[in-house]
């Protein structure tokens, strides 16, 4: 790895700056630890793209699926969700088996250790001595980046990919959005030079979050952010675009910005991080997205969610061929795939394969 965590005690790497840990998460191009939107390069995410398509195609035939189940055939992986999920849960299981590996799972902190007092950082140590890649998902802000910390300090390395840290970071949702919408412009000039819209709960979603970083990577894109005050993007990311040189306009009028939107990123409200039902208290219906909404919507425009989802976008919604969401469901388990691939060093081979 570029550089050692056993150098650096947990207390000193918390406190680096994001592009500091990115030597520590990646080998060189590729990531090992996949844990924070900003590791990832655009050369890094050109490749993963470009991966998962091509292993989209191998799926498509028997010998192909049997090519791909031999891949890592020999290695097993563990899913640690203390999180509730289903879909990022089932897609990275998914994942798993099309690239032959073992799974095992741990979807209750109740069900382990945990409930005699064990902590989650010996918990984790546990499983990693049965296992060949931890995926974990955990709503303790920053506990991937202090495993991968911790295991990657020990004698046996494991590779840790963050499927959903606290309200901070979920790279790999990432991944998928960017990969559907490079799917979505390679007709109308590719992802550069594009209108992105964030709509909904932008303080506490860790998907917009995670976006946002990796959209600053592609030239001429503005992004707009949309929402109630209190539910307003972060400063800490209007800081990171300032420093990007990244246009973005932060605005309450929904309407306002449909017409110039090429792409419309909706979330649900997130109040599981509610503390006093204080999300009951905001009036959001002004922002969902309506059926009438699309007539104002570019015909190449097109609506994107990482679900699940409320009353966001009317179910009638769907029918329109702009609404991507459910591709973007599968979009992501060819993503994940692509990313374990490139972890454990099958990309080369996986490109070979004549299709």
């Amino acid at each position: 790895m570029g550089k050692r965590f056993m150098d650096l005690s947990w207390a000193e790497f918390e406190k680096l700056s994001y592009a500091d840990k990115i030597p520590y998460f990646n080998r060189g191009e590729q990531a090992y630890h996949a844990v924070i939107a900003q590791q990832f390069d655009r050369g890094m995410l050109d490749r993963l793209c470009s991966l998962a398509t091509i292993i989209r195609r191998i799926a498509k035939t028997p010998a192909g699926t049997e090519f791909l189940a031999q891949q890592l055939a020999h290695k097993r992986a563990m899913l640690y969700f203390s999180q509730p999920s289903s879909r990022t849960f089932l897609s990275f299981y998914a994942a798993c088996q099309i690239l032959g590996m073992n799974v095992s799972e741990v979807r209750d902190a109740s069900t382990s250790s945990e409930m005699k007092g064990e902590t989650p950082e010996d918990s984790v140590r546990t499983f990693s001595s049965y296992v060949d890649l931890l995926i974990m998902r955990n709503q303790v802000q920053g506990f991937a980046e202090k495993m991968a910390w911790l295991l990657s300090s020990t004698e046996r390395p494991v590779p840790i990919i963050n499927a959903g840290s606290g309200k901070d970071q979920h790279p790999t949702q990432a991944l998928l959005d960017i990969y559907t919408l490079q799917r979505s412009f390679e007709r109308t000039g590719g992802l550069a030079d594009k209108n992105i819209v964030f709509v909904g709960d932008l303080a506490r979603g860790r998907t917009v979050r995670s976006l946002a970083a990796l959209l600053m990577l592609y030239p001429n894109i503005k992004q707009y952010f949309v929402a109630p005050e209190p539910l307003q993007i972060g400063k800490d990311i209007l800081a990171q675009l300032d420093a990007a040189g990244v246009q973005y306009e932060v605005t309450t009028d929904f309407a306002k910005v449909i017409p110039l939107a090429d792409a419309i990123y909706m979330t649900r409200i997130q109040d599981e991080w509610d503390k006093d039902g204080e999300s009951k208290k905001i009036d959001t219906a002004k922002y969902w997205f309506t059926e009438q909404h699309l007539k104002l919507l570019k015909p190449t425009g097109v609506i994107l969610h990482p679900l699940p989802r409320r009353q966001e976008i009317a179910v009638e919604v769907d029918r329109d061929p702009r609404a991507v969401y459910w591709r973007q469901v599968r979009n992501g388990m060819w993503i994940r795939t692509a990313l374990m691939a490139s972890i454990f060093g099958r990309e080369q081979e996986i490109r070979a394969y004549p299709l």
